[in-house]
């Protein structure tokens, strides 16, 4: 069993207290690995080695196509390991190595790709106005110093990379620490930026519970940034600890998601049960965008739950490393049990249970975290089941009538991160996408998103965005010089100032 310890400034150290923790897998049991466990000293170690790094201008000032060559060889790096990466994940989140193949890697290797080259093209603006012949006024972009990143378990890699990556790419120094539940791929980068020639203290790796090193490393005075993908009740803690931090951090936080989508009379009736499905099970409906509330056409209601459910019934697990199967694990059987709760006291309330409901136990499942998918008819819309995440396999269903009630439906919701609709018609879909509040909206289509174009959330689902060039100036701030050139020179400054 491999044993990782914690990585700072380009070194591989002990956790100043010894103390180690190991990692199991969610669809079997089997112990993966053991994990140095960081404690304030060590944080403290990582956050002042990133300080120093940003304040030796190693990182910060180096010329952008280099940092960009880094970058580009620690792409090429994590492609090399392709295989290993995506057992590692794949065996860490109990997720089938096919989604892992298909989106997870992909992603994570892209991440470092996109920016390095996005790096090339950070530019200032020239303001001029031509009244104002003697004023002087630039804008440039500039790192903010010390970035946070804090990254969840159900894509460890990958959604720790969406922002590391544009962090490294602005010119900050980072520390990463992953969700405990799945540390593996993230210790495993500290060799391939150790490989790819990283300076020492620009990218760090710690360990250990969110409850500990995670606050202490957000709160940390050396940190300007914090980086979040979670729960809103974590991202709540992390403003609190923001705003009672000697300076006030700025906060990048992708929150929960209790994502609508609309099926319409007139959509492509195969495909859309089919793309329902797939927006529900991706990751076993751990995924903040999945689409978990279904808001369905009465026009059509019991013949699509019919084949919806069919289809639900026809995705079962699999060994989670061979590449046909579509159906993984949870992350734990805490988590499991979660959300066999919140079924069955659906349930109680008065919601149909047509599919599911409860956990797998054939062999060998039954050493995993499996839980079948599930469907809820019937639900009301103050139902606990209907209004919060609930971070599993399990959908919701509510009937409209027309398109301006299905609307309201999905937007009845603290959340909005991704909202989906599925049609033919060109209208509906053009005047549903500019109501629907969310961050995405996926049209036609399960939840997704693209590197190049900015992903984030509305009211709880969070603030600030990832991807994209706005996911790359959420990690630049900017500078305004205003420079009086008339300066000394009486007639020129009236000019100027009247």
């Amino acid at each position: 069993m491999n044993e990782y310890k914690l990585f700072i400034n380009n070194k591989w150290v002990p956790s100043a207290s010894g103390e180690t923790f190991t990692t199991s897998c969610p669809a079997s049991g089997e112990v993966l690995a053991s994990f140095h466990c960081a404690t304030d000293k060590d944080v403290d170690a990582a956050c002042n080695a990133a300080r120093a790094a940003f304040r030796s201008g190693v990182w910060s000032r180096m010329e952008n196509n280099e940092r960009a060559r880094i970058m580009l060889r620690a792409a090429d790096l994590m492609a090399d390991r392709w295989e290993e990466l995506s057992r590692m994940e794949a065996l860490d989140t109990g997720k089938p190595i096919h989604e892992v193949k298909t989106g997870d890697m992909p992603y994570s290797i892209s991440a470092f790709r996109y920016f390095a080259n996005l790096a090339r093209e950070i530019k200032g603006e020239y303001i001029h106005v031509p009244n104002e012949p003697y004023m002087h006024d630039y804008l440039v972009y500039e790192p903010f110093g010390v970035v946070a990143v804090v990254a969840p378990y159900n894509f460890p890699l990958h959604l720790l990379t969406r922002s590391l990556a544009p962090a490294l790419a602005a010119g900050n120094t980072t520390i990463c620490k992953a969700s405990s539940m799945t540390p593996w791929t993230t210790a495993v980068l500290g060799e391939i930026v150790e490989e790819a020639g990283f300076p020492p203290g620009v990218v760090n790796i710690v360990a250990g519970p969110g409850s500990s090193v995670g606050e202490w490393l957000v709160s940390h005075r050396e940190v300007d940034v914090v980086a979040f993908t979670g729960s809103e009740k974590v991202g709540r803690r992390l403003l609190e600890l923001s705003s009672a931090s000697p300076i006030i951090k700025k906060n990048v936080l992708e929150l929960g998601g209790k994502g609508p989508v609309i099926v319409e009379p007139d959509c492509n009736f195969e495909y859309t049960v089919k793309g329902v499905a797939d927006g529900l099970l991706l990751n076993s409906g751990q995924v903040c965008c999945a689409q978990t509330r279904l808001i369905l056409n009465r026009q059509i209601y019991d013949r699509f739950l019919e084949a919806l459910v069919s289809e639900l019934k026809s995705r079962v697990p699999g060994d989670i490393l061979d590449p046909s199967t579509r159906l993984g694990a949870m992350i734990n059987v805490k988590q499991l049990e979660e959300v066999d709760r919140i079924v069955q006291a659906a349930v109680s309330a008065g919601a149909t249970l047509l599919c599911g409901g409860k956990r797998i136990t054939t062999h060998p499942f039954d050493r995993g975290a499996f839980y079948e998918p599930t469907v809820l008819a019937g639900v009301k819309t103050d139902m606990f089941c209907y209004t919060e995440e609930i971070f599993g396999p399990v959908l919701v269903v509510v009937g409209y009538d027309d398109i301006d009630e299905a609307i309201d439906l999905a937007n009845d919701s603290q959340y909005g991160l991704g909202a989906g609709i599925f049609s033919e018609s060109h209208k509906t879909l053009h005047y549903a996408s500019q109501r629907l509040n969310a961050g995405s909206i996926f049209v036609n289509m399960p939840n997704t998103a693209r590197m190049n174009a900015p992903f984030g959330g509305n009211r709880n689902s969070g603030i600030g965005r990832e991807y994209g060039s706005a996911g790359l100036h959420e990690y630049l701030r900017s500078k305004n010089t205003i420079w009086n050139m008339a300066f000394g020179h009486p007639e020129e400054e009236r000019a100027i100032y009247f």
